[in-house]
């Protein structure tokens, strides 16, 4: 038990902080923040997103899963990556995806208010779940982290 921002009791385990991320177009991640290291404004005019980025010294592999889609990668000049942390022995130790649409929040979410949603689960998800109407995908993150380490390695 922990006191909210009001001096209430409540169970941390009974709610979780997620952060929630458009990735495509109808396709929103719904992620541990513990999960994200930072999100980065890219400034520019190219129509997709970087396939790396230079943040912090490190070279960081960027993946787009929304490229098919109809949401843009830029708004007004730039465009958004939310950069992971990797894994230890992932083979990476940090990654990007590019984010498209709007609808970022941080948001405590109560296993109450959601609606499991097996049938929707993306092929790069653990999990699917309804969450205000919508859509949000748990995005299997190690098995994203292993597949961008594959195809730095391969290249």
């Amino acid at each position: 038990m922990s006191e909210d921002v009001n001096g209430a009791d409540r169970d941390d385990r009974a709610e979780h902080w997620c952060i929630l991320l458009p990735c495509a177009a109808g396709e929103r991640w719904a992620v541990p923040q513990n999960a994200l290291a930072e999100i980065v404004t890219l400034h520019g005019d190219a129509a997709q997103p970087p396939e790396e980025l230079a943040w912090r010294g490190v070279t960081v592999p960027v993946v787009d899963f929304g490229q098919e889609g109809e949401a843009p990668w830029l708004a007004g000049g730039s465009g958004l990556v939310a950069v992971f942390l990797g894994l230890a022995g992932g083979g990476c130790d940090y990654w990007g995806v590019a984010l498209r649409g709007e609808g970022i929040a941080a948001r405590r979410i109560d296993p109450a208010e959601v609606v499991d949603a097996p049938d929707d689960i993306a092929d790069h998800a653990t999990a699917a779940f309804i969450l205000d109407g919508a859509t949000c995908q748990v995005p299997d993150l190690a098995a994203i982290q292993r597949q961008i380490a594959a195809r730095r390695n391969a290249a």
